[in-house]
């Protein structure tokens, strides 16, 4: 089987597979792509056909805007792009496989930047607009680590610097009209929850669509929102990593932060029911248990046992946000929770900007064996994928509204990688997943063998998945081989540096590299380290499995 699969891969041109092209954008843009070296194979022609439409369908979101470079667009039926996620946490993605394009797509919003200093909202091809700030995924996290991917481009980091200092300081000063040291919402747009009952009673956009004001007639506006103050949180940490590289101190930014936490668990945290809620004008909270946790957690919110509080209460609980295709934009216990996903709604259907967004925030706390359980039912969704839509069923994993998604298409490419790839990581590692997708509905097989490859600094790596075993290859040559289960840590060079459970069970077998073999014996989410090259050694705490919960 291994055989098979990485011979299929080895003959795959990715320009074949990508068929004609649309518009002459392109042309370079699958060039940039080759020269990665990504490619796919998988023993089923159904899911691997499914990942090269992905990849036909992200063309479709790569167009030239306001100027002759292609940036990133939301796609079906959003026609430009998003700061809450485009520029974002999509761009963040997209920096792995065209980070050409990705660059651009950041810089596009420093560009149109406005004199007071706020950053637009949205990019379409008549133009910058600044109705609303819609901030979910930091701008400031996103650049940083394009950043370290990408070559280290200290041009590009001053000029997104600076950029986001300015932001920063139109936000202090139009958002925080309560004095309260938190950022607040001034309406349903500002953090894209379209529909959500959270905004219930309030206006989709600013007052007078401008936004530095609110619906002075509003019996509960403004909020101070969790997600907004938790994105300035992270966004100043983030700017003191850059002030630093940048030769400044990044001191000042990390006091702004830890006031902006500090107000965030003030004014937004109920410590009985351990969630953040919106504050209103009344000094009530909006008791609406939403994805606003999965937003804040992503922000880096939080210890290891906050963490893992709220994945046994709330992300893992299958009452409240964990559903059959996870995860949920509201709570399922809640009365106002609805699961149609058959158009724009942040009321119940599981949202694939959430699913893009939260592998951040479990493997910051190192929880990779709990991401796949999010990993599994989506790579079954993905099996029957036709359209790329907004969202999926939570019930089922139907395909729901719109086409052409990209954080639908970007899911596909992201999840196929962290699940039985080669993903390079900007702290310069490079992680080789040995798993398969599973059989999670109705007994249909998804692969029972995958292969990947991909460039890295002039050398190619290959990546063969089977049932029993995984073995890396680098550029042509046998370099490391473990059992089905394990993730393997590389430098970019692909020196083992450690392997890591990936299964609740105990992965048991042998590890093969560089004329050593070791009988391992891994628990999910141990790390054991390769110390001077000879011994395998865990050196951290055991810090478990959590499983789902029902109550």
């Amino acid at each position: 089987m291994k055989e098979d699969v990485l011979t299929k891969l080895r003959g795959i041109q990715t320009e074949e597979k990508v068929g004609e092209l649309k518009k002459a954008s392109d042309v370079q843009v699958v060039k940039e792509w080759v020269q990665h070296g990504v490619k796919f194979a998988a023993s089923s022609d159904k899911f691997e056909s499914v990942y090269y439409e992905a990849l036909r369908k992200l063309l479709d979101c790569v167009v030239p805007t306001l100027g002759d470079k292609p940036i990133l667009h939301e796609g079906g039926i959003y026609l430009g792009c998003w700061l809450e996620s485009t520029g974002t946490i999509n761009a963040e993605l997209l920096s792995r496989f065209l980070p050409s394009v990705s660059q651009t797509t950041y810089e596009m919003f420093a560009d149109h930047q406005r004199e007071d200093g706020l950053i637009p909202y949205k990019l379409t091809e008549t133009g910058p607009s600044y109705r609303q700030i819609q901030l979910v995924t930091p701008l400031a996290r996103s650049v940083w680590n394009h950043y370290q991917l990408n070559g280290k481009d200290q041009t590009f980091l001053r000029k997104m610097y600076t950029a986001m200092q300015r932001y920063d300081e139109w936000l202090a000063t139009y958002r925080d009209t309560r004095g309260t040291g938190t950022v607040e919402a001034f309406c349903t747009f500002d953090t894209g929850h379209d529909l959500s009952p959270r905004f219930w009673h309030v206006a989709d956009t600013p007052h007078r669509n401008d936004p530095r004001e609110y619906n002075p007639d509003s019996p509960i506006l403004p909020f101070l929102a969790p997600d907004l103050t938790a994105n300035v949180y992270c966004q100043r940490l983030y700017l003191a990593k850059m002030a630093e590289e940048l030769g400044e101190s990044g001191e000042p930014w990390r006091e702004k932060a830890a006031t902006s936490l500090n107000r965030l668990f003030e004014y937004c945290f109920d410590e009985t029911d351990q969630f953040f809620y919106d504050r209103d004008k009344n000094d009530e909270l909006v008791r609406v248990q939403s994805d606003i946790l999965l937003r804040v957690l992503a922000c880096e919110v939080g210890d290891q046992a906050f963490f893992d509080q709220s994945l046994r209460r709330y992300l893992l609980n299958t009452r409240k946000f964990f559903a059959k295709y996870p995860f949920t934009s509201i709570a399922m216990d809640d009365p106002r929770f609805d699961p149609f996903s058959s158009y724009n709604s942040w009321a119940g259907p599981s949202n694939f900007l959430s699913l893009i967004r939260a592998p951040h925030a479990f493997e910051h706390h190192g929880r990779f064996v709990e991401l796949t359980y999010v990993l599994y039912p989506i790579m079954a969704a993905f099996n029957k994928m036709t359209r790329f839509s907004q969202a999926l069923s939570p019930w089922t994993g139907e395909e729901g509204f719109t086409q052409t998604y990209s954080p639908a298409i970007l899911c596909v490419l992201d999840y196929v990688e962290r699940l039985c790839g080669i993903m390079p990581r900007p702290d310069n590692d490079l992680w080789f997943t040995g798993l398969l997708p599973y059989a999670v509905d109705h007994g249909e097989e998804i692969a029972e063998a995958t292969a990947y490859s991909r460039q890295v600094d002039s050398v190619t790596f290959e990546l063969v998945n089977t049932v029993d075993q995984s073995i890396v290859y680098r550029d042509g040559k046998v370099l490391l081989q473990f059992p089905n289960g394990l993730r393997a840590v590389t430098d970019r060079e692909g020196k083992l540096k450690s392997l890591i459970g990936m299964s609740v069970r105990t992965v048991e077998g042998i590890v093969s590299y560089d004329g050593h073999e070791w009988h391992v014996a891994v628990k999910g989410n141990e790390r054991i380290d390769l110390m001077n090259g000879i011994e395998l050694k865990k050196v951290e705490v055991d810090r478990g499995v959590i499983a789902p919960t029902y109550r």
